[in-house]
């Protein structure tokens, strides 16, 4: 088969939305597909962070690219920020401003469905060129930023291709939507074009079972179209022979987005009963927590000697590999939200791919846990009380997490062969 992925995120671009992508195009390619890929430019594309060291992967698949507008320099010009915001607005801390209020109205009621539709019509008008010199049997948009599904959906009308639409998030339903202040006029305008996309579309593709019944509700007849396709690891990024960490003081890692809405209290608190027990201990974050998370868990670092606690910032996607394996034990969070059962981080797959167990807050009933205990790759928590327990046992006998055989399911290889079959 032959695939045009269509996707906003692509290297340079970092994080785990360049990571799914990428990475099943890579194991499309191994199962005898053909693949290639349209995205923005990098020139002229905005990315919340940057990743070069995924380029060398990246030049294993043909890609095309285009020029975009760059809607996001009025928002950058109005707040006064050099960072694009990113997921959920974690890299800004503290309550929003009246100049950023009047930006998140701004984007939330006037560049629908969002800034990055900016690139829709350069990127439909190379599609269109591209599907008239040669044939694809797949089109695929993957989202976010939503507006790439607009690309799909306008193709598909212009040339009835066989479309399939990958959500990597909720659209109308993300936990951070409200912060948009959209009036009563765009919300309908932003439902009435996702209700379009999902009803347009040939496949549906979601990260999780939760989104698919999320997506599946939005219309009234799905025909068996929504497919369930979580974010998956790579062997190949992991040393799958590295002996088991020999760390001085038990050390516990954390990668990624980290905002206020996660159970961060909950984790202060099982942390801090730890430390009252006398136990050394060190946290090590890559990505970009809030500033708030940061402050208070340096605080704890100053109140106990024996604690140590490090913020990296953004590595590489290759440093941040690197940083799982050599872990005692990684703290997963999942969002502390209403109906956050169906909730699936990037981060979750490759933190089964380490091999190393997980430790952390989140619904025990969850999606999530269901795949560690497939796995048997680590526990989730309702309470502090519950955790610190089992996190002062673990830091005693030092347990493995899930081995080659257990996470084989999850390997993107495996995750793709399953997307044909369905």
């Amino acid at each position: 088969m032959r695939f045009l992925v269509i996707t906003y995120y692509w290297p340079p671009a970092g994080g785990p939305g360049v990571q799914r992508w990428l990475k099943t195009s890579l194991a499309l390619k191994e199962l005898g597909h053909d693949v290639e890929i349209l995205t923005v430019d990098p020139k002229y594309a905005t990315y919340p962070v940057q990743d070069d060291s995924m380029l060398s992967e990246a030049s294993a698949v043909k890609v095309h690219t285009t020029r975009a507008r760059d809607w996001f320099g009025l928002y950058q010009k109005l707040t006064r920020r050099k960072e694009v915001p990113f997921s959920g607005f974690a890299n800004q801390a503290g309550r929003p401003g009246p100049i950023q209020r009047l930006s998140r109205f701004i984007r939330g009621n006037f560049f629908l469905p969002d800034p990055r539709r900016g690139w829709n019509s350069f990127a439909i008008r190379k599609a269109s060129q591209l599907i008239s010199e040669q044939t694809f049997d797949v089109i695929v948009t993957t989202s976010p930023p939503h507006s790439t599904h607009l690309i799909g959906l306008a193709l598909k009308q212009k040339h009835q291709c066989n479309w399939w639409a990958d959500f990597r998030d909720p659209w109308t339903d993300i936990y951070y939507y409200d912060q948009f202040y959209p009036t009563r006029w765009a919300r309908r305008i932003d439902a009435n074009l996702e209700r379009s996309v999902i009803q347009t579309a040939d496949k549906v593709i979601a990260v999780s079972a939760d989104l698919k019944r999320m997506l599946e509700s939005k219309i009234n007849d799905g025909d068996g179209k929504f497919i369930e396709m979580p974010n998956g690891y790579d062997p190949a990024d992991f040393d799958m022979n590295a002996p088991a960490p020999q760390n001085k003081v038990f050390t516990l890692v954390y990668t990624g987005t980290l905002s206020l809405v996660y159970p961060v209290e909950a984790m202060y608190t099982a942390i801090e009963s730890v430390l009252q027990r006398g136990q050394p201990l060190k946290l090590q974050m890559a990505g970009r927590p809030a500033k708030e998370c940061v402050d208070h868990l340096s605080g704890l670092a100053q109140q106990y000697e024996h604690f140590q606690f490090e913020s990296l910032g953004y590595l590489a996607h290759s440093e941040s590999v690197k940083l799982l394996q050599n872990a005692d034990a990684l703290l997963l969070l999942i969002p502390d939200l209403p109906n956050n059962k169906g909730i699936l981080t990037g981060k979750l797959f490759e933190y089964i791919g380490s091999g190393r167990p997980v430790w952390g807050f989140g619904p025990e009933n969850g999606d999530a846990q269901v795949i560690l205990n497939q796995a048997q790759a680590g526990q989730l928590f309702d309470t502090a009380e519950q955790a610190a327990a089992t996190l002062t046992d673990w830091m005693v006998r030092k347990p493995s997490g899930s081995n080659p055989a257990q996470r084989e399911a999850y390997t993107r290889l495996g995750l793709a062969a399953n997307l044909l079959a369905d």
